[in-house]
């Protein structure tokens, strides 16, 4: 028996979704409040006393239901766990879209997501305390929103697309900035959106809100859990060159997309201007 088996996972996601939106129910108590950002890596790249304070709390619940786990966490890196039990790993973020939340943008999230034996997401919990909306999957179960299913959109053409895409926060700074394929894509879909909660672009897809994502120099925490809820609503999900193997790469170029425009993506990213028009 491999140990994933040993681990139910259907029961793992109910002590989850709990933990996620307890989290979240903490944001959504700070937004409420005058909101005090601190600068992290740069002037853009924002942390807040929400951030840390749902992270502590996250970690403290896992450490309880989930002992021997590891956990990584946006804000305090790996923490320490009881036994050598490095089959699970949990990642997480407990302020996806901090931008947002610091200037008043109610579209923010926490993230949660569990890694098996090969590092592949096997749960995954993201939580929207704004709209109150949890997006569950657990491996080989479908996913849900709010306990209903989730399936991705129908849409057949890039041309009648809505897609959603971010930018990297060294932005100022470097040429790998997503600005060319931002502009080689709105000429070719029926709509470009830039939200600011990774989490939340892919739960859009894997909900039919939007058809495709793209984006690059993503961390660990900010796609697991996304990633997993767009594979089990029937989508795909794949890195800049159509290939599966991202799960190990450190800050990777996703595309993830309803399954049907997938290639249409990955030309626009592959021939930039030179791309097929509709």
């Amino acid at each position: 028996m491999t140990p994933t088996q040993t681990l139910n996972l259907v029961d793992a996601l109910q002590k989850t979704i709990p933990i996620a939106e307890e989290a979240g129910a903490l944001l959504r108590e700070h937004f409420a409040r005058p909101r005090r950002a601190l600068n992290k890596s740069s002037v853009i790249d924002l942390v807040t006393e929400a951030d840390k304070q749902s992270e502590a709390l996250i970690v403290s619940k896992l450490r309880e239901f989930f002992p021997t786990h590891q956990i990584v966490g946006e804000e305090g890196g790996a923490y320490e766990h009881a036994g050598t039990n490095g089959d699970y790993r949990w990642f997480v973020d407990p302020l996806d879209g901090t931008t947002n939340f610091a200037h008043g943008l109610p579209i923010f999230s926490v993230s949660m997501a569990l890694t098996g034996p090969d590092g592949r997401t096997i749960l995954a919990v993201v939580y929207d305390p704004t709209r109150r909306e949890t997006f569950a999957a657990a491996k080989g179960h479908g996913a849900t929103l709010n306990g209903e299913p989730l399936q991705v959109s129908a849409t057949e053409s890039l041309g009648a697309s809505l897609v959603i895409s971010g930018f990297p926060y060294d932005k100022w700074t470097t040429n790998e900035n997503n600005v060319d394929n931002w502009g080689n894509f709105v000429v070719r879909t029926q709509g470009e959106r830039r939200l600011g909660s990774a989490a939340l672009d892919l739960c859009y897809v894997a909900a039919g809100r939007a058809d495709g994502y793209w984006e690059g120099k993503l961390h660990q925490w900010d796609m697991m859990a996304g990633v997993l809820l767009v594979l089990e609503t029937g989508g795909r999900v794949t890195d800049n060159q159509g290939g599966t193997d991202f799960y190990g790469v450190k800050r990777p170029f996703i595309v993830a997309t309803n399954g049907l425009i997938h290639d249409q993506m990955l030309d626009v990213i592959r021939l930039g201007k030179d791309a097929p028009r509709p």
